[in-house]
C-alpha cells in the first residue's frame, strides 16, 4: 500500500475528466491517484507539460523515460511505460533490457540512441552534460529536441522520486525491472 493513500472512486467530476484525459479510458494509475489527492501537487504535476508527446519520437521519449526511471531504481514507472509504450515504440526484448542492465555502448541501439542514453546517464549521475556528450548529443538532435530530452530526464526523476518515496505498489499490468540473467521481460 502507498504511504499516501490513493483517491478511491467515485472521483470527483474534474478529477474524472483529468484522469479520462491522461488514461484515454483506461483505469487511473496509483501514482495519479496518490496525487491528486493533493490539489496543490496535482496541478503542479499537470503543469508540468511534459505529458503529452512533445518534438521527440515515440521511441526516444521512451527511452530516456525507461533509462532515468531504470537508473533511479523505480521499477514502478518503468514498468508502466515499457508494459504500456515499448511495442509502439518498436523496443525490442533486448532494449528495453538495456535500458536497465546495460551501458549506452550496448551494441542494440543506433549512434543517436547511444548519445541519447549517453546524455540521460551523464544528467543523471553528473546533472550536467559535458561539452563533448552535447556535441554528441547535437550531432543528432536539434535545440527543440535537447531541452525536451533535458526536461523528460528532470521530469522523469521527479516522478522517480514520487513513486519511490511513496512507495507506491507496482501496478498490476505493469512490466518487472529484469534480472542480470537471461530472464525475459514479460
Amino acid at each position: 500500500m502507498s504511504r499516501i493513500a490513493p483517491l478511491e472512486p467515485p472521483y470527483a467530476p474534474e478529477i474524472q475528466d483529468q484522469f479520462d484525459r491522461i488514461m484515454r479510458g483506461a483505469p487511473p494509475l496509483t501514482l495519479f491517484r496518490v496525487m491528486a489527492g493533493n490539489a496543490r501537487a496535482w496541478e503542479k504535476f499537470r503543469a508540468g507539460s511534459l505529458l503529452d508527446r512533445g518534438p521527440l519520437s515515440l521511441r526516444e521519449r521512451e527511452i530516456v523515460i525507461d533509462r532515468t526511471c531504470a537508473l533511479t531504481g523505480c521499477e514502478y514507472e518503468w514498468g508502466v511505460h515499457v508494459a504500456t509504450f515499448a511495442d509502439a515504440a518498436h523496443l525490442t526484448t533486448e532494449q528495453v533490457r538495456a535500458t536497465v542492465l546495460g551501458g549506452a555502448d550496448a551494441s542494440c541501439w543506433s549512434e543517436s540512441e547511444r548519445a541519447l542514453i549517453g546524455a540521460v546517464d551523464a544528467l543523471h549521475h553528473r546533472a550536467r552534460l559535458t561539452d563533448a556528450e552535447f556535441a554528441a548529443l547535437s550531432a543528432h538532435y536539434d535545440d527543440a529536441r535537447i531541452f525536451e530530452i533535458i526536461l523528460l530526464c528532470g521530469f522523469y526523476r521527479t516522478v522517480s522520486y514520487l513513486a519511490n518515496g511513496l512507495d507506491l505498489p507496482l501496478e498490476e499490468k505493469a512490466a518487472r525491472f529484469p534480472k542480470a540473467s537471461s530472464e525475459r521481460i514479460q
